[in-house]
């Protein structure tokens, strides 16, 4: 498992990347600040320790000033919009960091200060992807997550991803509703310590993605519509109010600024960006994608992944984004391992055979059909490479947004899901695991937060009224049992619990996971670039036979049986694995048994 590397360096402690807006220390001395208030009549900015100081008004809107201070200073803007003579004392939308929370002071932060312990780290290609989905406070924060990336990499792991790690409300958070995309948020540590938590993941030859959130803001610290009142648009809305206007060149840089900063400043190896569907901007999209490979493509390699309700096939490849979330294949897998039927997976309960079978063949099940509601949606997407989706049986949404929190461990047949995991492992798609999968935990990953007051109060009455159409709640006593997002028990049990992993049953969970992962580097990754789908196709209830064509001309066959009975099926190449030990026997007669799984690789490299 190589990674990508320069035989030579000198960006040990770089320069730091400069975003038009925020607070940069100058290379000759001083700091530069920059905010875009264009509801404001005047700024003022206010360092701790030094008199106030009037901003000069530059163009379109903007507010400039420069000052001696050092690193660490806390500031804030004071904004005066109309006739108001106090003025409202709010932090940098751009803070590096704050103190005292959403509505507290910003730091002054210098990032080229860090000295990169692997400044030859220039990552590694796309098909060695093996994603780890991870909530950092979940997992024991920083420290956490270092202890176990030994494990991780003996296991088969190559990517970390970190949930949003932006500044939220409180003291822990899913990270969705963050109001400062530029700041990791304290509870989880300083700037330069996670600038040390990325080098320390690279020294273990893993990646690091992280999530971002451009499609809102959260609820609670959120400043810019008192003083950037066309930050939003007023014709627009979104499940979260207002929609954020990307028309407008100064929204655009913002975030596309923010993207570079993790890229560049944190040098972490990709970004996957939530819900994009929600901001609507199709040319916005393919900007950031084009300005961020232009930026730092060159010099290694950068992964840009989405999710997208629209399915929009024409965002994937070349330059643009290097794949989507794979929601439709986890929701027809779903509906196949648990019998579920309500909400989204009403769209893929009839004929869910033959939506495998599209999903495995062709990555979207929604290529522009309608939807239970109506709505055609999404693109062809069957000229696509498999690698352009990634594929999961459960990730922090998915879980999370169960009232209860219920991993598949707790929802699924063992047999049947230990087939649907080897689908996942072998497949040429890219995987994605959520923290706690691989051993089976049986712990649930609950929705919380940290909100405050009436706010907290209306999250969780608002969490309880949204299970309200579903028959295991109906009943208002019934919805009383769904966790309180805001309590702290609520979120300790939500965190893994490394002692479940060592119990015997977990741990051989997880050396059949480290088993098929390893035949996935060997066997399946070397030969993924320029993969492309032969064909899948319907041969019993529940159960699809699939093939693709390998980069070197191999073919990868992969059978799957989720139903309850046997399926007939004809084989020649060699069995490269199966999900159990009865299925090579079963092979031989002609028959697939019901909850099973088998993979062939024909390529004469394969020896048994």
């Amino acid at each position: 498992m190589s990674a990508l590397s320069a035989s030579s360096s000198s960006d040990a402690r770089g320069e730091a990347f400069a975003p038009r807006y925020g607070a940069h220390c100058d290379p000759a001395g001083g700091v530069s600040f920059r905010l875009w208030a264009p509801s404001a009549v005047r700024v003022m900015l206010e360092c701790e320790g030094q008199a106030p100081v009037a901003m000069a008004q530059a163009e379109a809107g903007e507010f400039v000033a420069r000052l001696d201070c050092p690193v660490g200073s806390a500031y804030r803007y004071r904004v005066f919009v109309g006739d108001d003579d106090t003025g409202l004392a709010v932090p940098d939308p751009a803070s590096r960091a704050l103190r005292d929370g959403v509505d507290g002071w910003s730091l002054v932060v210098d990032p080229g200060a860090y000295v990169w312990q692997q400044p030859d780290w220039r990552g590694r290609r796309w098909e060695d992807s093996v994603i780890y989905e991870v909530h950092l406070g979940a997992i024991g924060g920083m420290a956490g997550l270092e202890r176990r990336l030994p494990e991780l990499v003996e296991l088969g792991v190559t990517a970390i991803e970190l949930m949003p790690l932006a500044e939220c409300p409180g003291t822990r958070n899913w990270g969705y509703d963050g109001v400062q995309p530029y700041a990791v948020a304290s509870y989880y540590g300083t700037p330069q310590a996670f600038q040390a938590l990325v080098d320390t993941i690279h020294a273990h030859g893993l990646m690091v993605f992280v999530d971002v959130v451009y499609n809102h803001f959260g609820p609670d610290g959120n400043f810019l519509p008192h003083y950037a009142e066309a930050f939003f648009r007023d014709d627009v809305s979104t499940p979260w109010g207002a929609a954020i206007d990307f028309r407008r060149p100064q929204v655009r840089r913002f975030f596309i600024d923010n993207a570079l900063m993790w890229l560049l400043d944190y040098r972490v190896d990709g970004l996957r960006f939530d819900a994009v569907h929600a901001i609507g901007d199709r040319g916005f999209l393919l900007e950031m994608a084009a300005t961020l490979r232009a930026r730092v493509g060159g010099a290694r390699h950068v992964h840009l992944m989405l999710e997208n309700e629209h399915n929009q096939a024409s965002l994937l490849g070349g330059d643009a984004y290097s794949a989507q979330w794979a929601d439709d294949w986890h929701n027809v897998m779903h509906v196949l391992l648990t019998g579920e039927s309500q909400g989204y997976y009403a769209d893929f309960v009839g004929d869910a055979t033959a939506k495998l079978a599209t999903s495995m063949g062709e990555g979207f099940v929604f290529q522009g059909l309608a939807t239970r509601k109506g709505e055609a949606r999404g693109e062809p997407s069957a000229g696509l490479a498999p690698t352009a989706f990634i594929d999961f049986l459960q990730n922090h949404d998915q879980i999370g947004n169960r009232a209860l929190g219920e991993r598949l461990s707790q929802l699924a047949d063992a047999d049947a899901l230990a087939a649907a995991t080897l689908l996942l492992l072998l497949s040429p798609k890219i995987p994605l695991l959520f923290m706690g999968e691989e051993w089976g935990s049986r712990r649930p990953f609950l929705f919380f937060t940290d909100h405050r007051d009436a706010l907290a109060d209306a999250v969780r009455e608002g969490r309880r009224r949204e299970f309200a159409e579903f028959a295991a709640f109906e009943d208002p006593a019934q919805r009383e049992r769904i966790p309180d997002p805001n309590a702290p028990s609520t979120f300790a049990a939500a965190c893994l619990d490394m002692a479940e992993a060592e119990r015997p049953e977990h741990r051989a969970q997880r050396e059949r996971f480290e088993a098929w992962l390893g035949l996935r580097h060997t066997w399946v990754v070397p030969r993924l670039a320029g993969a492309r789908a032969k064909g899948s196709e319907v041969i019993g209830e529940a159960a699809v036979d699939a093939c693709w064509r390998l980069g070197d001309g191999s073919t990868l066959r992969i059978a799957i049986n989720l139903g309850q009975a046997a399926v007939s099926l004809a084989v020649s190449a060699p069995l490269l694995v199966a999900s159990h030990a009865d299925v090579a026997a079963a092979l031989g007669v002609g028959q697939l048994p019901p909850r099973r799984c088998a993979v062939w690789l024909d390529a004469q490299e394969v020896t048994l």
